[in-house]
């Protein structure tokens, strides 16, 4: 009588146990299924459009001397900006319009809160005495040229084949050099 005491006892056990590790298996597995959604939420940010950043543009004298825009999302907005130069020109004919400075597209950027990204405009490429006068500058994501904003530029600056690096994490990355 005892065996089969024992070999109930035994069988419950192992019942038990089989049961425990279902439960755990299915908490595990909801577990991961709630990790692999929160990690594709942050995967599936969106790309910036113009209205979603503010821009900041200064006068650096690296390189002959280049503008540098600086973009940051505006509070509460996180978005990335492909790696790509951005659309801007000077004025209204297609002469003040940049050209890419890079042959290849970079990494994207994703911005929030503090966390920026920089291209580097050269408003004049020439070795010459050609070119426009401008104290502005049009400038918008590309792609979303139609919500292009104007940027007053720091100093007046002479245009003539005007180059724009993409957008970088790092400014010192921005710096456009002319070939």
């Amino acid at each position: 009588m005892r065996s089969r005491l024992a070999a109930r006892s035994a069988r419950s056990a192992r019942s038990a146990r089989l049961a425990l590790a279902a439960l755990a298996a299915v908490a595990l597995t909801a577990t991961a299924t709630a990790t692999a959604t929160a990690d594709s939420r942050g995967a599936n940010v969106q790309a910036c459009g113009t209205n979603d950043l503010t821009f900041k543009v200064s006068s650096e004298t690296q390189a002959g001397g280049y503008l540098l825009v600086t973009a940051k999302a505006k509070p509460g907005v996180t978005c990335y900006l492909e790696g790509v130069f951005p659309s801007a020109s000077f004025g209204s004919s297609a002469d003040t319009e940049v050209s890419p400075a890079e042959h290849a597209v970079s990494e994207n950027v994703t911005l929030s809160g503090s966390t920026a990204a920089y291209a580097g405009i050269n408003p004049k490429t020439t070795n010459d005495n050609n070119g426009r006068q401008f104290d502005l500058l049009h400038l918008s994501v590309a792609g979303d040229e139609l919500n292009a904003i104007t940027l007053d530029l720091p100093d007046t600056v002479t245009v003539d084949r005007p180059i724009a690096t993409n957008w970088h994490a790092d400014p010192a990355d921005a710096v456009p050099f002319s070939s």
